[in-house]
């Protein structure tokens, strides 16, 4: 993954797991794969669980510990009504952006054709 990628994705991976979150709890490595399966693949596991600590500390999730059948207890993360409503925000965010974004390019292909 490029450098201009890694960056942007720095700004969006929150509200990435936040909607995976939204259809669904999941644990740690369950969300990383869930990410990689979206086309994500360069993501690391230390990228998600620091990003799990921080979305805690937000309260955006209601986190159980669930008895494991290899090892110690799963911390399973569901997204909560704080959550969702940073995910509100982050889809309005994200079409407020990627709107404007658009036209940006648009203009940019027109001006590049004449």
């Amino acid at each position: 993954m490029g450098k201009q990628m890694t960056e942007m994705l720095k700004g969006t991976l929150e509200g990435i797991v936040l909607a995976l979150l939204a259809e669904q709890p999941a644990y740690g490595y369950e969300i990383t794969t869930r990410i990689r399966d979206h086309g994500f693949t360069d993501i690391a596991e230390g990228t998600i669980y620091a990003l799990l600590v921080r979305i805690e500390q937000k309260n955006l999730v209601d986190v159980a510990k669930v008895p494991s059948e290899k090892g110690p207890p799963r911390k399973v993360y569901t997204l909560n009504a704080q959550g969702r409503q940073e995910l509100e925000e982050f889809w309005t965010t994200w079409s407020f952006l990627k709107t404007h974004i658009e036209q940006l390019e648009k203009r940019n292909t027109e001006n590049k054709e004449n």
